[in-house]
């Protein structure tokens, strides 16, 4: 388990968490400086849930939300963030573009019924931030209350270089492999803000790293439908399963 730093001798209470997946608990310290260091998730993808305990327009998420998360109120618009990246984070300015086709993505397979608009930070349900590299992970998903509606924290991950030797010199060769990892990270982790979780279908973007599988490979496949940049806001990269379990979390047929 990884700690997150925070800044400052006044954040020293500490709350233990579940680690979704493992059963075991983590421990982390209420968020002030988070998007400046440190993270909860384990290497390769493990996505952990941890509770925001700070930012005033948002509550701690209850346990029955940490224990299994609901579907996100697609009654009206989901409202979203995409904040710049922070220095140390291998943040491009073109990553918000990823970010934003990831979202689109998954609302296309909706059929209009899931869809996302953007919004300040103080209001915004989905919060995506770009944060340092940690210990191989590549990103982490918080849920957080808003206003009493569920919604979504996501810290992504983007440097590269810190991913592995094999998924690092990958990346270094090939632009194209470096946007593939960036994306579908985006694409995992929005995945669970909207209440899917890990699979052993190696298949799915939910795929949980854990069951073993070839993870250059898992990138490398994906990779080998764009020809540049641009294909990636047409292939979706969701497989008939995570497609299938997002119409029955949100009630479509």
């Amino acid at each position: 388990h990884a700690r997150v730093d925070v800044a400052g001798p006044d954040d020293a209470r500490e709350h233990a968490i579940e680690v979704a997946g493992l059963g075991a608990p983590s421990r982390v310290f209420p968020r002030r400086l988070i998007r400046l260091g440190g993270g909860v998730a384990l290497a390769a993808a493990i996505v952990t849930t941890s509770v925001n305990l700070h930012a005033q327009d948002t509550t701690p998420a209850s346990a029955p939300e940490l224990a299994l998360l609901a579907p996100l109120d697609a009654s009206e618009p989901v409202t979203y963030f995409i904040a710049t990246g922070v220095p140390g984070s291998q943040y491009r300015a073109t990553d918000a573009e990823l970010a934003r086709w990831a979202l689109a993505a998954w609302s296309g397979r909706t059929d209009g019924a899931l869809q996302f608009v953007p919004a300040p930070e103080d209001s915004a349900m989905l919060r995506i931030y770009w944060v340092p590299a940690n210990f191989g992970q590549y990103g982490e998903m918080r849920p957080i209350v808003v206003d009493g509606k569920r919604g979504a924290e996501l810290y992504i991950r983007p440097d590269t270089d810190a991913l592995g030797g094999a998924i690092a010199a990958r990346a270094r060769d090939d632009a194209l492999y470096r946007e593939t990892i960036v994306y579908l990270t985006c694409l995992h982790e929005l995945g669970h803000a909207l209440g899917l979780s890990h699979t052993a279908a190696f298949d799915d973007i939910m795929y949980f790293f854990g069951y073993g599988g070839d993870i250059v490979e898992y990138f490398d496949r994906y990779r080998r439908v764009l020809q540049s940049r641009d294909d990636i806001a047409g292939q979706a990269g969701l497989s008939a399963g995570d497609v299938a379990t997002l119409r029955a979390l949100y009630g479509l047929r």
